[in-house]
């Protein structure tokens, strides 16, 4: 799992929990991308998860692709952003969660109540804005939705007791209280994932179920380790301990590219992170990122992303603007 900790420790994490809901049965709600846009603009993507405090209920992507069954202690993601239904009766007319609360501030845990006179179901929903190239690994491993049970990780109860209270500290006027969710909120969204990697079946593909393999595991850990190290499939392989033959045929049969062209992607998803988010000359983010000169910089950079990058960061800035400019 160190290669998960490598991309997570890059990818910057922002967690919010922005809503304790109670409904009653019967009971059926849409969420849509709306409300966290509002609450952070700037953000590149946004991953949605809900957890289940008290009671049951059903989720179903609004497409229909993917849908769960939900239970106590159960947290469902929505990796991608997908809109989607939750409530007891999915076949009900959905009311749009947006439109029952105020817009909470940034790191507020709106309070609301709706449904019938049934069962009670209490469920904590946030989100978790991330940048959308770095988190491209984990991203593309993930299904539309999945949901795991906090209960039966060995961190779920501590987990579940520090996030439960979190949210009752929300609506005191101590300072600090919506810090300490934001951060929970992003452990429970690290854990979620963990989880989801050992649930995994044994002949799975894609970048999370490489991290269980001996060779593609460490072979991700030492990349994202030293990015901008002159790698060759040889010296990868000798690190990691096995033959070059044998790294890059289990590299691409789980990652789906070999190991030097995902290193490539890798290096310029940091580089695009950068021109985002800082004024760095292009000749240093080349340099940091294993580039010799800051032509060859450019021409991969436009090969990945369609533009040089000089245009690609004014293109970014010009878009982040009126995202700035909202209240």
């Amino acid at each position: 799992m160190e290669a998960l900790s490598e991309v997570l420790r890059e990818v910057k994490l922002n967690g919010a929990a922005f809503l304790d809901a109670q409904f009653r049965e019967p009971w059926c709600v849409v969420a849509r991308g709306r409300l966290p846009r509002l609450l952070m603009p700037e953000a590149t993507h946004l991953v949605h998860y809900h957890y289940v405090d008290e009671g049951s209920c059903l989720t179903r992507t609004e497409d229909g692709r993917d849908e769960a069954s939900l239970s106590a202690g159960d947290v469902v993601v929505f990796p991608h952003g997908d809109s989607h239904l939750l409530g007891t009766d999915l076949q009900l007319a959905a009311h749009s969660i947006a439109d029952m609360i105020r817009p909470p501030r940034r790191g507020e845990v709106a309070r609301v109540q709706h449904g019938g006179d049934g069962a009670k179901t209490r469920l904590i929903c946030g989100f978790l804005a991330c940048d959308r190239e770095l988190c491209s690994p984990i991203l593309s491993a993930l299904p539309p939705l999945f949901k795991v049970n906090l209960r039966a990780s060995p961190s779920g109860e501590w987990l579940e007791r520090s996030f439960r209270h979190s949210v009752a500290e929300a609506a005191s006027p101590r300072a600090g209280a919506d810090v300490i969710l934001a951060r929970l909120s992003e452990v429970l969204f690290v854990e979620a994932l963990r989880c989801y990697v050992e649930s995994l079946p044994a002949d799975q593909r894609g970048w999370l179920a490489g991290l269980r393999d001996p060779c593609v595991g460490k072979g991700l850990k030492l990349l994202h380790g030293d990015a901008a190290r002159a790698w060759t499939v040889d010296e990868l392989a000798r690190e990691v301990g096995c033959s070059r033959s044998i790294l890059a045929e289990r590299f691409t049969h789980y990652v789906g590219q070999p190991p030097i062209q995902y290193l490539t992607k890798w290096r310029l998803a940091l580089a695009a992170s950068q021109l985002r988010s800082s004024g760095t000359r292009l000749a240093r983010v080349a340099e940091r990122f294993g580039y010799e000169s800051e032509a060859a910089f450019n021409r991969a950079f436009k090969r990945e992303f369609g533009m040089p990058p000089a245009q690609w960061r004014r293109q970014q800035r010009t878009r982040a603007e009126p995202a700035a400019r909202q209240p």
